[in-house]
């Protein structure tokens, strides 16, 4: 037994260490549950008229969770269970631990690459400065994962993880700036996206809405794991809180995708009535109880308003094309 490890064991407090990870490992399965939900709504909505690219992405991504998932269950039974009462086993890095933090770095950095490739999409016909910004920033900061996944080998005991605290902070503080980038550039495409028609502005709102609350969402849970691995590096309370940090993030990106299936009824509803408000044209037989003085009043009231059908589809087709950037159909 190695001298780190005779210090580490009198000091060992299994409530915030190997306790904590049990709770991150069941509040993580939770989040699993919720992907498994968003991958069955995707495709129940999307089975006969979403890509094929994105039917694989949903799957690539479900399978990474799914495999970080057993990685950090093996890792808990394998210090609670498997090693139950060998207090030495628990001051070892187990191989799952390690691969677990390799998932984490393919799933975030995957994730920030699908939202750079929407960002791509959405910018169509547009300025390419913005999509080939995050691009650039988004392959700089692979080099930090790199980093990471080189340093988290370079572990064998507990007490390791705090010598490479500052690939921690490095690569968490990267991927919170990535959120923010990301974050801010779908929000500002969205807000110069605005038709001027109440409905489609409300829809595009919305969107804002769902782009921030996810974006804030993996943002504080990163900062979360900085702020306890600074101020309690002694025990697994950071570690926790990072299993659940790849669950946020496959599920940020599923309910994003989503998004629209879920806004779009509500949609139609509304353009469908506004559009029937605005520009329906006179129909007589529609109208039994109006008088014949009324009905001729009211038919040249509409015509002189709108008097070509073709030019009213016009704001609605393009309602239609700001919303299928961030759809999968």
């Amino acid at each position: 037994m190695s001298s780190s490890t005779q210090d580490l064991i009198p000091h060992l407090d299994l409530g915030s260490t190997f306790g904590a990870l049990f709770i991150g490992v069941i509040t993580a399965a939770v989040l699993f549950g919720f992907t498994n939900l968003q991958a069955f709504v995707y495709f129940q909505t999307h089975g006969d008229t979403g890509r094929t690219f994105y039917k694989l992405v949903v799957i690539w991504l479900w399978i990474l969770d799914a495999l970080h998932q057993a990685l950090i269950v093996h890792c808990v039974y394998y210090y609670l269970v498997i090693n139950y009462a060998n207090i030495g086993a628990l001051t070892e890095v187990v191989w799952s631990f390690k691969l677990q933090i390799i998932i984490d770095v393919f799933v975030v950095y995957g994730v920030h690459s699908l939202y750079a490739y929407r960002i791509w999409i959405v910018t169509k016909g547009r300025s390419r400065a913005l999509p080939i910004t995050v691009g650039i920033l988004m392959i700089l900061g692979l080099g930090v994962g790199i980093t990471l996944m080189w340093a988290i080998y370079q572990c064998h005991v507990i007490t390791d993880l705090i010598k490479i605290e500052w690939s921690t902070y490095m690569t968490l503080g990267t991927i919170t700036f990535f959120d923010v980038i990301i974050a801010s550039s779908l929000c500002y495409i969205l807000a110069t996206s605005r038709t001027g028609f109440s409905s489609t502005d409300s829809l595009i709102t919305k969107l804002m809405c769902y782009t921030i609350n996810t974006g804030c969402l993996t943002s504080i849970c990163s900062m979360t794991v900085m702020i306890t691995c600074a101020v309690m590096p002694k025990n697994f309370i950071f570690l926790s809180i990072e299993f659940l940090l790849a669950k946020l993030y496959v599920n940020s990106f599923l309910a994003l995708m989503n998004a629209p299936h879920y806004l779009q009824p509500n949609a139609d509803t509304i353009n469908s009535s506004e559009f029937r408000m605005r520009y329906s044209t006179y129909r007589p037989e529609l109208h039994f109880i109006v008088s014949q003085d009324e009905e001729l009043q009211a038919s040249r009231k509409n015509m002189i308003k709108h008097p070509d059908d073709e030019m009213v589809h016009l704001p609605v087709q393009r309602s239609t094309e700001v919303m299928n950037p961030f759809s999968s159909v």
